[in-house]
């Protein structure tokens, strides 16, 4: 509250808005504590998936004892103790392209932190007929990438004025995709870019600052090194392009 950009009114935007992340696992989990201790109003927590012990290098809401337990009812349980004040709405479902509409309705902001492109384009569908702003996270092996795409918040204007989708960066899933089970990610890594996920989200909401809408962030973790580039709309996107 003592932070200009924010204030009393910028606390209480926080305190009223419903935020729903997808995926509660290396990214998901920084982000949802920053959220929680930031005091958002409502989470909703979007997982499938049990604790298993290759999770603990990185998703650091989970301890050895919570091993095959749900994620989501183990964040909710940590979440709330961290912070009472916030309501939790676990739900163990996948989302997919069927149901992600019905799930992601009523959020003022949606993170994903998911590794599957089906899920990645599901979210990104949902987000954009809902005109809902999405803070999508990703990394790999020492590498991070952030954005914030609102396509949704500027349908029916100009192509020129529109802001991209997820789907204007990866129209479609590339044909080797890697994995971190596979190739390997370092779990400090997923704190910093989690981390900065809460952060967009905490902008979005508090209206401070300049979001990464219509930009995507890099990160380096090997060289230290960050750089943001600019995407635009793109007419020929299958989601929000022109067709």
């Amino acid at each position: 509250m003592l932070l200009k950009e924010i204030g009393g009114a910028g606390q209480q935007r926080l305190k009223a808005a419903h935020v729903a992340i997808v995926g509660v696992g290396g990214l998901g989990a920084p982000a949802a504590l920053y959220l929680a201790a930031g005091g958002i109003g409502k989470l909703t927590l979007i997982d499938d998936d049990g604790v298993s012990l290759s999770n603990l290098q990185r998703q650091i809401l989970f301890r050895s004892a919570d091993i095959d337990k749900l994620k989501t009812d183990v964040a909710a349980e940590a979440l709330g103790a961290l912070n009472s004040h916030v309501e939790m709405a676990p739900t163990a479902v996948e989302l997919n392209a069927l149901n992600a509409r019905r799930l992601l309705a009523g959020a003022d902001v949606v993170l994903d932190g998911t590794d599957e492109f089906a899920t990645r384009f599901a979210v990104n569908d949902a987000c954009h007929a809902l005109a809902v702003p999405l803070v999508s996270g990703a990394v790999g092996r020492w590498q991070g990438q952030l954005a914030v795409f609102a396509s949704g918040t500027t349908k029916g204007r100009p192509l020129g004025e529109r802001l991209p989708c997820y789907r204007c960066l990866v129209p479609e899933a590339p044909p080797d995709v890697e994995h971190c089970a596979e190739v390997g990610v370092v779990g400090a890594l997923t704190g910093i870019v989690g981390a900065a996920m809460a952060l967009e989200a905490i902008k979005l909401i508090a209206r401070a600052g300049a979001p990464l809408t219509g930009r995507v962030m890099l990160f380096d973790g090997l060289a230290a090194e960050a750089r943001t580039v600019r995407l635009p709309a793109d007419p020929e996107c299958p989601v929000c392009g022109e067709r």
